[in-house]
């Protein structure tokens, strides 16, 4: 090794040093904080009911899950309502059916367990309670929901559709391109269960939208917000996992952050409140059109009001993760935020 390298070596090496030092700082002390999210298996224990046995022991499984388990036999599979047991008979049907089987035997397969995703919501939701401390914390369940939902918020309760998560290249979905398209297939995997299950919670129980945020603004600062929200919750995610976007998609929206901002000035869409004018830059998509076309990123609304947000707490590091979300004037964090992407 030359001598004249060391000192540069060195310096790369402090500021490593410097620069995880710093992350630990910011690291919130969960010790203290007693928190455990079992995943329930719900679907391996409908896998177990043999049709001889469901009037024995449909009771049982409908007492275990109270709610869910009503919203999944009337809402996700459609047998009617669980009040009537007539629809035992056609439950019987579902469990024997070939299809049913094969793919709940392909999710037993890819999920023999759990351990990792009940880790990973694990200390997610002991970020949230870190932040949060009196928010009550939801009832996961996992189940086969014949690729009808993906992790559905009720009273209590999320889900996890674990059909929705076989991965991209899973044999079922390229016979289901024509409700899944490939673009939304692709992000059906494994790591992508915590984000999804996260995020679900934070739109649907704890921060949901108001109705009185009706302008582009304010839906994009909305949407900031709960992105901001999963990186204090998901510390160590990777931001293309909670945006769903691929590695160059996110290199996309990060290069022309400048470019997408002029375009929403220039196009007075800010204070615009048509939904149908402003929708393809927050909705799910291949691409964001009519910026950059195929090789644009999606719901580029969606991104750019995340980095208002991230831009508005760093300039006022006083204000807490509550009264972020308690702040509903939409122009005063734009106007906090100083956003001028360069």
């Amino acid at each position: 090794m030359k001598q004249n390298q060391r000192p540069q070596i060195y310096l790369i090496f402090f500021i490593c040093l410097s620069a995880i030092s710093c992350q630990n700082e910011k690291e919130p002390d969960l010790s203290k904080i007693k928190v455990n999210i079992p995943v329930e298996r719900f679907d391996l224990e409908l896998a177990s009911l043999k049709p001889s046995d469901v009037a024995a022991r449909v009771p049982q499984l409908e007492k275990k899950y109270g709610r869910f388990y009503a919203d999944y036999m009337e809402g996700m599979l459609g047998l009617g309502p669980v009040s009537d047991t007539a629809y035992y008979q056609t439950l019987r049907s579902v469990l024997q059916n070939k299809d049913f089987k094969e793919l709940t035997a392909e999710v037993n397969r890819v999920y023999p367990d759990m351990e990792e995703s009940q880790e990973e919501l694990t200390s997610a939701f002991k970020h949230l309670r870190y932040y949060f401390p009196k928010q009550k914390l939801p009832r996961i369940i996992a189940f086969v929901s014949g690729f009808a939902v993906q992790t559905p918020v009720g009273d209590g309760y999320t889900g996890i559709g674990l059909d929705m998560f076989l991965g991209r290249n899973s044999k079922f979905y390229p016979a289901l391109i024509q409700s899944i398209p490939q673009y939304i297939s692709r992000r059906f995997t494994p790591e992508a269960i915590t984000p999804r299950v996260v995020e679900g919670f934070i739109r649907e129980d704890m921060f949901p939208v108001r109705d009185a945020d009706r302008s582009f603004l304010a839906k994009m600062v909305y949407q900031g917000k709960v992105l901001f929200l999963m990186d204090a919750f998901m510390p160590a995610m990777p931001d293309s996992l909670k945006l769903g976007y691929t590695s160059q998609q996110l290199v996309w929206a990060d290069q022309y952050k400048p470019e997408v901002w002029a375009y929403f000035l220039e196009n007075d869409l800010l204070y615009e409140t048509d939904y149908m004018k402003i929708q393809k830059y927050l909705s799910d998509a291949p691409f964001t059109p009519g910026l950059g076309g195929a090789d644009s990123a999606p719901k580029l609304g969606v991104y750019t009001g995340w980095q208002i947000v991230k831009q508005y707490m760093e300039r006022n590091p006083s204000v807490t993760l509550p009264e972020l979300l308690e702040e509903t004037d939409a122009q005063k964090v734009l106007e906090g935020s100083k956003y001028k992407p360069r």
